[in-house]
């Protein structure tokens, strides 16, 4: 077969590309790891302090995470995302079994997991921008919303399949046995990675940064700058950026905090959460499964508006569900909208961004979910505690429906589309 045939070939679906499959078996390793490290965390601390230091520590790693998420996407782009993922789970996994060491010797203070939870936040700034710039390193630009939707759905699995392992390995010997798991996790990852080839990269503004000898020079506040630049002058991810934060900002703080306290409230105990974030996980793992069979949605920046629009009445529709079988149906609702939603805002950054700021803008839209809003969540508990948890849900449903509003009227934005 000639060379001009295997050219013009079409690129495999990323559900059968070898490549987009280790990617997304060391995803999955790592955010299981995630999920197992955090429960582990927390059952230690409960158990050397209070549950208010509990809350605490596991509030110290948002703080690194937001004061360096924007560096880390620099650090990626000079590095190259596969070296800096690499790193971080190499650092995720010697972190975590030392912790398991540490407790099977001795019982450590609070300070020691604090500083754990602090080290394990900034590896997360590096990590979270180089897992949001290697997709266009392992797949065609075509593939990249199916990519997407495969990411949401070994996500869901993370959350699903992480707290039964973290809480079986507590169970069956405490807190180290489960961070010894966690290690084991983010180890496994580790050679997956490593047989990842990367694809070639288009040029279109400068040269790829960190890739086999490229430049990576120069300050880091300069490569910081050049990338907020670019986003600001880009017709289509300066709108998205603001439309992703506002979402952000209106949907995290009412559904972390609010649901449990909606459960509270409603008498449906601590069961009625678990099927409130259940009907969330449902709903948000059908939204990734129908882009990763789909591959993609036609008028994708009008979609990503009104599913904006529809989730946030959804969101302040929770608040007046009468019975736990409404307010589960509803949260199913909200799962899948914001699935859709957030899935095509990751598709779009990936589909529209130049290769060599990919990092740099994937941290930009990941702050506001993983650095500013966890930040807010103590203002959301207050607010609750002073007017209700209703007007808490309705005013994050304002601030959604405000961001699926400014995507309609950004007609750059309106009109974006993925590619076939």
């Amino acid at each position: 077969m000639s060379a001009a045939v295997l050219a013009a070939a079409p690129p495999r679906p990323a559900h059968r590309d070898p490549q987009v499959l280790r990617w997304l078996g060391a995803y999955t390793a790592s955010t299981v790891g995630d999920s197992v490290y955090y429960l582990a965390l927390s059952w230690a601390v409960v158990s050397s302090g209070s549950p208010a230091q509990a809350g605490l520590v596991m509030a110290v790693s948002a703080v690194p995470r937001a004061l360096l998420l924007l560096f880390g996407g620099v650090i990626a782009d000079r590095l190259g995302p596969r070296r800096v993922v690499l790193a971080s789970d190499t650092a995720r996994c010697l972190m975590t079994l030392g912790l398991a060491a540490v407790l099977l010797a001795t019982s450590p203070g609070l300070w020691l997991l604090a500083a754990a939870a602090l080290v394990f936040g900034a590896v997360d700034a590096v990590f979270l921008p180089a897992v949001g710039a290697l997709p266009p390193r392992i797949a065609a630009r075509d593939q990249l919303a199916r990519v997407q939707g495969l990411r949401g759905l070994a996500y869901r699995m993370g959350s699903v399949l992480g707290a039964p392992l973290g809480g079986l390995a507590v169970a069956t010997g405490g807190p180290a046995s489960a961070f010894g798991a966690a290690g084991a996790l983010f180890a496994l990852s580790l050679p997956l990675l490593c047989a990842l080839r990367l694809r070639p990269l288009p040029t279109e503004e400068k040269p790829p940064t960190g890739e086999k000898g490229e430049k990576a020079d120069g300050p880091v506040l300069r490569d910081l700058a050049d990338g907020l630049r670019h986003l600001r002058g880009h017709r289509v991810l300066g709108p998205l950026m603001i439309t992703i934060l506002l979402a952000d900002l209106g949907f995290v703080g009412p559904l972390n905090v609010g649901l449990a306290l909606l459960a509270d409230q409603r008498g449906w105990g601590a069961p009625g959460i678990g099927w409130l974030l259940a009907g969330f996980g449902a709903g948000a793992g059908a939204a990734s499964l129908l882009l990763a069979v789909r591959g993609r949605l036609p008028r994708a920046g009008t979609t990503l508006g009104w599913t904006m629009v529809l989730g946030a009445a959804a969101v302040a529709a929770l608040a007046f569900a009468p019975r736990l079988p409404v307010a589960v149906a509803v949260a199913v609702a909200v799962g899948l909208l914001a699935g859709v939603s957030g899935a095509l805002c990751h598709a779009l950054v990936q589909t529209e961004c130049d290769p060599a700021y990919l990092g740099r803008v994937s941290a930009v839209s990941s702050l506001g979910s993983l650095g500013l809003a966890p930040l807010g969540m103590p203002l959301t508990g207050a607010a609750a505690g002073l007017w209700g948890t209703g007007p808490v849900f309705v005013a994050g449903a304002a601030v959604c429906a405000l961001s699926g509003a400014f995507a309609l009227t950004v007609p750059s934005l309106r009109r974006a589309e993925l590619p076939r």
